[in-house]
Formats: C-alpha cells, sequence, structure tokens
C-alpha cells in the first residue's frame, strides 16, 4: 500500500468554507475527509492539522469556546495530531480619522507545515503527501521536496473559494475540495472524549 499524510491549513480551510458560506460544515472531521480523497492504493498513515486557539479579545468568548470544542472534538480522532501557532498582536489604524484599535494577527501555520513536511519526507514517512490549502508561502517547501524527492508525490487540495495557481504548479497535482467531500466527512453532532466530557456541534454550526 501505499503511504499518505495530510497537512491541513486550518485557518486557510476556515476562511474558504466561511466564504461560500457553509458555516454548517466547521464541524469537519478531517482525518475523514483526508481518507475520503485516497486512492483504492493508498492508505492514510496520519493528519496533521495547522492552527492556532484565539485569544480572548473583547467579545469573542462564545467563537474561542466553539473552536476548543471543535479542537477537542478532533482531538478523539485516531492518528490526527494538533500542531498550534499563535496569535501576534498589532495596531491597526484608521487612515480616515487616525483611530487606532488591536488586532491579532495568525502566524507560524505555513512554518509549521513546511518543517513538518520537510521531516517526513526526510524520514521517509510517506510516499505521497496531501496538502489541504492554497497558501502560495507552501510553494517553496512543495518544490524542494519534489525536486530532493522526484519519487514522492505531494497533492494540493486547495479548499473552496481559495486559490493558488503558483501552489498548484508547484505540486504533482492538484484539485479544488468539493462540497460532496466536505458535506459527507462531518463528525458526529456529539462526542465523548476520553476524559467523558460531552462536545456537541455547536447550534449555529447547523
Amino acid at each position: 500500500m501505499s503511504r499518505v499524510i495530510s497537512y491541513i491549513d486550518g485557518f486557510n480551510l476556515y476562511f474558504g468554507l466561511k466564504g461560500k458560506g457553509w458555516k454548517r460544515y466547521y464541524w469537519l472531521d478531517l482525518a475523514a475527509l483526508s481518507t475520503s480523497l485516497l486512492k483504492p492504493e493508498q492508505t492514510l498513515l496520519a493528519t496533521h492539522y495547522f492552527t492556532a486557539r484565539l485569544r480572548m479579545a473583547g467579545k469573542n468568548h462564545a467563537d474561542k469556546q466553539r473552536q476548543d470544542d471543535y479542537l477537542d472534538a478532533l482531538a478523539t480522532r485516531p492518528n490526527l495530531h494538533i500542531h498550534h501557532g499563535h496569535y501576534l498582536k498589532k495596531m491597526r489604524q484608521c487612515r480616515s480619522c487616525g483611530a487606532q484599535w488591536p488586532d491579532y494577527e495568525e502566524k507560524m501555520t505555513d512554518v509549521n507545515i513546511a518543517v513538518q513536511l520537510l521531516a517526513d519526507a526526510f524520514d521517509d514517512h510517506f510516499d505521497t503527501a496531501l496538502i489541504i490549502s492554497a497558501d502560495s508561502d507552501l510553494t517553496t517547501p512543495v518544490q524542494f521536496v519534489r525536486k530532493r524527492f522526484p519519487q514522492k508525490r505531494i497533492i494540493v487540495a486547495q479548499p473552496p473559494g481559495r486559490n493558488s495557481v503558483q501552489l498548484a504548479n508547484a505540486a504533482t497535482a492538484a484539485f479544488t475540495l468539493s462540497q460532496t467531500k466536505i458535506r459527507q466527512s462531518q463528525l458526529p453532532d456529539t462526542i465523548t472524549t476520553s476524559a467523558g466530557i460531552v462536545l456537541q456541534r455547536p447550534a449555529t454550526w447547523k
């Protein structure tokens, strides 16, 4: 069997779904989605999910709770590994009135994906890497892996509404995730963790 590892850019995927108005698909089973994209002769060894936990800021308590529940639900999936970046505080300024306010920018995801991809390639952990992202910053590590390990394949699955021609051209092959695959790869509405905590799909994600 051909070995596959998936690498999922959490925020790129999230904003793709958000841009389509597909909030009902946020409760996404990333391991199931990755598996649904495999060919018959392939087997999924691991799923790596890259994100950053929201920071408490203003009135985002409900958003943070929904994200926490989702990450805890994902953690129950076998062979799924969550990698955390962080938020960097930046001050924004209104061009008209000069007013300033704090904003937070997610950092480290593309670097973390690149490092994990390169480590797995050098350690010969996969035959095919499945990258779910449309971030052009990943072009260089994809090009490097393909040049250094020409026998390995890198497939890019771009989130709906997101597109990077540069990243797609660097990969062995590329396509856009379909609504059908996403709809069919949802977590159960209720999940119980190993600690006995019951997690439920947020009411606003239905």
